[in-house]
Protein backbone atom coordinates (compact mmCIF):
# COMPACT_ATOMS: atom_id res chain seq x y z
CA UNK A 1 0.00 0.00 0.00
CA UNK A 2 1.30 3.46 -0.85
CA UNK A 3 2.38 5.62 2.07
CA UNK A 4 -0.24 8.08 3.21
CA UNK A 5 0.32 11.77 3.68
CA UNK A 6 1.51 14.67 1.65
CA UNK A 7 4.76 13.93 -0.23
CA UNK A 8 7.80 16.07 0.49
CA UNK A 9 8.23 18.87 -2.00
CA UNK A 10 11.95 19.36 -1.44
CA UNK A 11 15.17 17.49 -2.03
CA UNK A 12 16.18 16.11 1.37
CA UNK A 13 19.84 15.66 0.44
CA UNK A 14 20.07 19.20 -0.92
CA UNK A 15 18.40 20.51 2.24
CA UNK A 16 20.91 18.61 4.36
CA UNK A 17 23.78 20.16 2.41
CA UNK A 18 22.35 23.62 3.07
CA UNK A 19 21.98 22.86 6.77
CA UNK A 20 25.55 21.58 6.93
CA UNK A 21 26.92 24.82 5.50
CA UNK A 22 24.86 26.94 7.89
CA UNK A 23 25.95 25.00 10.97
CA UNK A 24 29.53 24.96 9.69
CA UNK A 25 29.58 28.73 9.18
CA UNK A 26 27.50 29.87 12.17
CA UNK A 27 27.75 27.05 14.69
CA UNK A 28 24.96 25.12 16.31
CA UNK A 29 23.64 27.86 18.56
CA UNK A 30 24.20 30.55 15.96
CA UNK A 31 21.86 28.79 13.54
CA UNK A 32 18.15 29.06 14.22
CA UNK A 33 15.29 27.00 12.87
CA UNK A 34 14.18 30.13 11.02
CA UNK A 35 17.63 30.44 9.41
CA UNK A 36 17.43 26.84 8.27
CA UNK A 37 13.88 26.90 6.93
CA UNK A 38 14.49 30.16 5.09
CA UNK A 39 17.66 28.81 3.46
CA UNK A 40 15.99 25.50 2.60
CA UNK A 41 12.78 27.21 1.45
CA UNK A 42 10.66 24.85 3.56
CA UNK A 43 8.36 25.19 6.55
CA UNK A 44 9.33 24.23 10.10
CA UNK A 45 6.79 21.42 9.86
CA UNK A 46 8.59 20.01 6.83
CA UNK A 47 11.95 20.31 8.56
CA UNK A 48 10.76 18.42 11.62
CA UNK A 49 9.02 15.80 9.46
CA UNK A 50 12.20 15.19 7.47
CA UNK A 51 14.84 15.42 10.21
CA UNK A 52 13.08 15.11 13.57
CA UNK A 53 14.67 18.03 15.42
CA UNK A 54 17.36 20.66 15.12
CA UNK A 55 19.76 18.46 17.07
CA UNK A 56 19.06 15.44 14.87
CA UNK A 57 19.56 17.59 11.78
CA UNK A 58 22.85 18.87 13.17
CA UNK A 59 24.12 15.37 13.91
CA UNK A 60 23.21 14.26 10.40
CA UNK A 61 24.91 17.34 8.94
CA UNK A 62 28.07 16.60 10.92
CA UNK A 63 28.00 13.00 9.70
CA UNK A 64 27.78 14.27 6.14
CA UNK A 65 30.68 16.64 6.72
CA UNK A 66 32.74 13.92 8.41
CA UNK A 67 31.99 11.14 5.91
CA UNK A 68 34.90 8.81 5.29
CA UNK A 69 34.65 9.11 1.49
CA UNK A 70 35.20 12.88 1.65
CA UNK A 71 37.45 13.20 4.72
CA UNK A 72 40.98 14.39 3.94
CA UNK A 73 42.14 12.68 7.13
CA UNK A 74 40.70 9.29 6.22
CA UNK A 75 42.05 9.47 2.66
CA UNK A 76 45.56 10.40 3.82
CA UNK A 77 45.71 7.76 6.54
CA UNK A 78 44.48 5.05 4.16
CA UNK A 79 47.22 5.74 1.60
CA UNK A 80 50.01 3.15 1.33
CA UNK A 81 52.81 5.57 2.20
CA UNK A 82 55.44 6.18 4.86
CA UNK A 83 53.86 7.52 8.03
CA UNK A 84 55.58 10.89 7.64
CA UNK A 85 54.04 11.32 4.20
CA UNK A 86 50.65 10.27 5.55
CA UNK A 87 50.78 12.78 8.42
CA UNK A 88 51.99 15.56 6.14
CA UNK A 89 49.08 14.80 3.80
CA UNK A 90 46.65 14.84 6.73
CA UNK A 91 47.82 18.31 7.70
CA UNK A 92 48.22 19.78 4.23
CA UNK A 93 45.02 18.35 2.74
CA UNK A 94 42.97 19.51 5.72
CA UNK A 95 44.61 22.93 5.56
CA UNK A 96 43.59 23.19 1.91
CA UNK A 97 40.02 22.19 2.81
CA UNK A 98 39.89 24.68 5.68
CA UNK A 99 40.79 27.65 3.44
CA UNK A 100 38.79 26.55 0.38
CA UNK A 101 36.84 29.64 -0.76
CA UNK A 102 33.99 27.42 -1.96
CA UNK A 103 33.07 26.36 1.59
CA UNK A 104 32.92 27.90 5.06
CA UNK A 105 36.37 28.29 6.58
CA UNK A 106 37.79 25.98 9.18
CA UNK A 107 36.56 22.63 10.48
CA UNK A 108 32.93 22.05 11.37
CA UNK A 109 33.80 19.46 14.01
CA UNK A 110 36.16 21.91 15.73
CA UNK A 111 34.21 25.15 15.37
CA UNK A 112 30.46 24.41 15.26
CA UNK A 113 30.11 23.66 18.96
CA UNK A 114 32.03 26.42 20.71
CA UNK A 115 30.45 28.37 23.61
CA UNK A 116 27.46 26.06 23.99
CA UNK A 117 24.95 26.59 26.76
CA UNK A 118 24.29 23.80 29.25
CA UNK A 119 21.04 23.03 27.40
CA UNK A 120 23.13 21.95 24.42
CA UNK A 121 25.86 20.10 26.27
CA UNK A 122 24.99 16.95 24.30
CA UNK A 123 26.16 18.68 21.13
CA UNK A 124 29.48 19.50 22.72
CA UNK A 125 29.94 15.94 23.92
CA UNK A 126 29.12 14.58 20.47
CA UNK A 127 31.74 16.78 18.80
CA UNK A 128 34.27 15.89 21.49
CA UNK A 129 33.68 12.21 20.75
CA UNK A 130 34.27 12.83 17.05
CA UNK A 131 37.54 14.64 17.78
CA UNK A 132 38.61 11.77 20.02
CA UNK A 133 37.77 9.38 17.18
CA UNK A 134 40.07 11.35 14.88
CA UNK A 135 42.84 11.12 17.45
CA UNK A 136 42.28 7.36 17.67
CA UNK A 137 42.64 7.06 13.88
CA UNK A 138 45.89 8.97 14.03
CA UNK A 139 47.13 6.88 16.95
CA UNK A 140 46.37 3.62 15.16
CA UNK A 141 48.21 4.72 12.00
CA UNK A 142 51.20 5.96 14.01
CA UNK A 143 51.27 2.78 16.09
CA UNK A 144 51.34 0.70 12.92
CA UNK A 145 54.29 2.76 11.71
CA UNK A 146 56.05 2.27 15.03
CA UNK A 147 55.49 -1.49 14.78
CA UNK A 148 57.01 -1.41 11.29
CA UNK A 149 60.12 0.41 12.52
CA UNK A 150 59.36 3.75 10.86
CA UNK A 151 59.77 5.64 14.15
CA UNK A 152 62.33 5.74 16.91
CA UNK A 153 61.66 2.99 19.46
CA UNK A 154 61.47 5.76 22.07
CA UNK A 155 58.83 7.77 20.17
CA UNK A 156 55.64 8.46 22.16
CA UNK A 157 52.78 7.35 19.92
CA UNK A 158 50.09 8.97 22.08
CA UNK A 159 51.94 12.29 22.15
CA UNK A 160 52.46 12.21 18.38
CA UNK A 161 48.76 11.62 17.75
CA UNK A 162 47.78 14.40 20.15
CA UNK A 163 50.33 16.71 18.52
CA UNK A 164 48.92 16.17 15.03
CA UNK A 165 45.34 16.68 16.23
CA UNK A 166 46.35 19.88 18.03
CA UNK A 167 47.95 21.24 14.85
CA UNK A 168 44.79 20.39 12.90
CA UNK A 169 42.62 22.22 15.41
CA UNK A 170 44.93 25.21 15.34
CA UNK A 171 44.79 25.29 11.53
CA UNK A 172 40.98 25.30 11.74
CA UNK A 173 41.03 28.39 13.95
CA UNK A 174 43.65 30.09 11.77
CA UNK A 175 41.49 29.45 8.72
CA UNK A 176 38.41 30.93 10.39
CA UNK A 177 40.51 34.00 11.19
CA UNK A 178 41.41 34.50 7.52
CA UNK A 179 44.65 32.54 7.19
CA UNK A 180 45.93 32.25 3.61
CA UNK A 181 46.77 28.94 1.98
CA UNK A 182 50.45 29.92 1.90
CA UNK A 183 50.45 30.65 5.62
CA UNK A 184 48.63 27.39 6.36
CA UNK A 185 51.22 25.43 4.38
CA UNK A 186 54.05 27.22 6.19
CA UNK A 187 52.47 26.17 9.50
CA UNK A 188 52.35 22.59 8.24
CA UNK A 189 56.02 22.71 7.25
CA UNK A 190 57.02 23.88 10.73
CA UNK A 191 54.74 21.30 12.30
CA UNK A 192 56.46 18.56 10.32
CA UNK A 193 59.82 19.74 11.65
CA UNK A 194 58.38 19.19 15.11
CA UNK A 195 57.11 15.78 14.02
CA UNK A 196 60.61 14.80 12.87
CA UNK A 197 62.09 15.66 16.26
CA UNK A 198 59.38 13.78 18.13
CA UNK A 199 59.39 10.77 15.83
CA UNK A 200 63.13 10.23 15.42
CA UNK A 201 65.00 12.10 18.13
CA UNK A 202 63.06 10.81 21.12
Amino acid sequence: MAARGRPRTFDRDAALAIAMEHFWERGYEGTSISDLTTAMAITPTSLYAAFGSKEALFREAVARYNAADTSPTDRALAADTHVRDAIRAVLRDNADAYVDPATPRGCMVVLAGTNLTTDNARIGRHLTELRHADEDKLRQRIQRAADEGQLSPAADVDALAAYVLTVLQGLAVQARDGCTRAKAHAIVDHAMAGWDRMAHDA
